[in-house]
């Protein structure tokens, strides 16, 4: 075959392949037209929403006549913590039933709850309240499947501000909460009959209160890391009292200890213990944990 006729032959080979990859391109292009055609005919519509708290929501569904999402299927993303998640939109009922298998019903705004209603949790949780694109905002109450109860404040979805958190064993705390934690003010008061009033710093009490004690003590002062620390006043059950330094939940410093008789000792603690008194001294007792 001479050079000509075979440059000839490759340029027809090449030409084809070209047309045929074109008629392909063609026909998938006029399939995927017509499937949309038929989906749009059919009023299968797709939205997108982006929200400033740094999530997206993709709608894949029908509209109702207003050009509002009907029912569809939902697809987050844009955020880890709901990465992955879909859910299935009814506007009939206002519904959303997650792939989670957490449900909610109530209003909804741009396909994410908003306004008022109730979300149950997979696990048994059930949260009854105020929403704020997509996360409990405002007031509400949330009932625990293990019998726990919070009614009060929530931002961002999560406990913040003035609420009242009480536990299936009766224990009850009532004040400022910040990021789900004890932080302000508050009163907590537990199921064996002993409270704490002051204030607390992420959980811990730190700060100033009072801690009452099942068995009647007392003690009133200065609190860091959730342990009595600093300057306080500790009055025992039997009338015993100290007023002075404390570290680490025990009597450590300078202070002075009163005995129910009258008779007092003002000099240094370390660990509870009086350090360099006499031997009529009596023996202090060591306060509670």
């Amino acid at each position: 075959m001479s050079k000509a006729k075979e440059n000839k032959r490759k340029m027809k080979t090449g030409f084809q392949a070209r047309t045929n990859l074109i008629i392909i391109a063609v026909s998938i292009l006029v399939s995927v037209a017509l499937i949309l055609g038929v989906l749009y005919l059919f009023g299968i519509r797709y939205v997108k929403y982006r929200f400033d708290t740094g999530f997206s929501v993709s709608f894949v569904g029908v509209l109702n006549s207003d050009g509002m999402p009907k029912t569809g299927r939902i697809s987050y993303g844009g955020d880890d913590s709901v990465k992955g998640l879909t859910a299935t939109y009814n506007a009939q009922d206002n519904t959303l039933e997650y792939s989670n298998g957490d449900v909610y019903e109530g209003e909804v705004w741009h396909l994410v709850k908003h306004g008022t209603g109730k979300l149950t949790r997979e696990n048994g949780d059930v949260y009854e309240g105020e929403f704020y694109e997509d996360r409990e905002h405002g007031y509400g109450v949330c009932t625990y499947a293990n019998g726990d109860v919070y009614e009060g404040e929530y931002e961002n979805g999560n406990k913040s501000g003035q609420g009242k958190y009480t536990w299936a064993d009766g224990s009850v705390y009532e004040g400022s909460f910040k990021d789900d934690l004890k932080d302000g003010e508050g009163v907590y008061t537990m199921a064996d009959g002993s409270s704490y009033e002051g204030s607390y710093v992420k959980d811990a009490k730190e700060g100033t209160g009072t801690y009452k004690y099942a068995d009647g003590s007392v003690y009133e002062g200065e609190f860091r890391a959730d342990q009595r620390w600093g300057q306080g006043t500790y009055t025992w059950a039997n009338g015993e009292t100290y007023t002075g330094e404390f570290q680490n939940n025990t009597l450590w410093g300078q202070g002075t200890y009163t005995w129910p008789d009258g008779r007092t000792y003002t000099g240094y603690f370390e660990d509870g213990v009086i350090v360099q008194a006499d031997e009529t001294t009596p023996e202090t007792t060591a306060p509670e944990e």
